[in-house]
């Protein structure tokens, strides 16, 4: 009996090695068929915003180029963590794909958690874009100089807004704090949509997005444009200074990228990064793009990737010094 039970014990120990293999071996099967249903698209910020607009102008070709319908949801909430979580319990089968900001993989720095970050499947970075630093028309100060000036002589600090805590706005203007040495307060909202209505409505003094949201605000007169983020000064703006030209070493360049759930066959992530690139490539989501005065790019995976670390590495060390924490 001892060595029939022993049997018995090993043959359900096969059993269940080769049930876990065929599992194993399915998922990462090569997809001939994929995609034979529609895809989702999940951004996990609030409507309006660059996460929001990019993918949109991208899944627009998609469906030529794949074949299904390609729909864009917004699942905002918890600085993009709720719609991170949401997709990192998806199946890892290509169909649900998560738009990312490169602060998106040291948010475990950051927040209590139930999923990896860097173990998200890069797919493709769209586009890249600076940061700018947008005023308050209630502010005196014109330009990145003035508005030093003016916050160190202020009573109190300036506050500054964010799209929330940790995000990549939050991150560039604790670097800008921690390289002019002034003191300001910072007020982080649920998205940048509202933190910008409320620049506007000059119930906060400043706040870092980027131009493809704060364009038409900067032109109709509605917000003042300090100074951009990026090595050199902005086509669209060449009077406004970039803000290394008041503090040598200061640079904040951001994009939006999308990547799959962990565990996404490569053959799949490999399909889906070479529709995104062809898109990308078409002269009118380009022009678009570029009218948007960020850089359309279509990137490889492993181009992603090593954005992924490079960024990774640096605003990690922001966090650190300024000891940044999330409530």
């Amino acid at each position: 009996m001892v060595i029939l039970n022993r049997m018995g014990l090993r043959w359900v120990s096969v059993l269940c090695t080769l049930f876990a293999l065929l599992v194993h071996t399915s998922n990462w099967a090569q997809p001939s068929d994929f995609p034979n249903r529609p895809i989702t698209i999940v951004v996990p910020f609030p409507p309006g915003g660059t996460a929001d607009m990019l993918p949109r102008l991208v899944a627009e070709k998609l469906p030529e180029l794949l074949g299904q319908p390609v729909v864009v949801t917004n699942r905002p909430g918890a600085a993009g963590m709720l719609g991170a979580e949401f997709v990192s319990r998806a199946n890892p089968d290509g169909y649900t794909l998560l738009v990312v900001p490169p602060h998106f993989f040291i948010s475990d720095l950051l927040y209590k958690i139930s999923f990896e970050p860097t173990k998200f499947m890069p797919v493709s970075i769209l586009a890249s874009y600076p940061n700018v630093l947008l005023g308050s028309n209630k502010l005196p100060a014109q330009n990145i100089a003035q508005l030093l000036t003016y916050a160190r002589s202020s009573p109190k600090p300036l506050n500054i807004a964010s799209a929330g805590s940790g995000t990549s706005q939050h991150l560039t203007a604790e670097l800008l704090k921690e390289m002019a040495k002034v003191d300001m307060m910072h007020v982080p909202y649920k998205g940048s949509s509202p933190a910008m209505n409320d620049l506007i409505a000059g119930h906060v003094d400043l706040m870092f997005d980027n131009l493809i949201a704060a364009t038409p605000f900067i032109q109709t007169g509605k917000l003042k444009l300090l100074a951009v983020g990026s090595s050199t000064r902005s086509r669209l703006f060449p009077d406004t200074p970039a803000v290394h030209e008041v503090l040598p070493g200061f640079e904040s360049v951001t994009w939006m990228g999308l990547v799959t759930p962990p565990g996404t066959p490569p053959a799949v992530v490999d399909k889906l990064s070479q529709a995104v690139s062809a898109a990308m490539k078409t002269p009118k989501i380009r022009k678009q793009i570029e009218d948007l005065q960020a850089e359309p790019l279509g990137s490889t995976a492993a181009a992603m990737a090593d954005a992924i670390r490079r960024d990774g590495q640096r605003w990690s060390q922001v966090i650190r010094f300024a000891k940044i924490t999330v409530d």
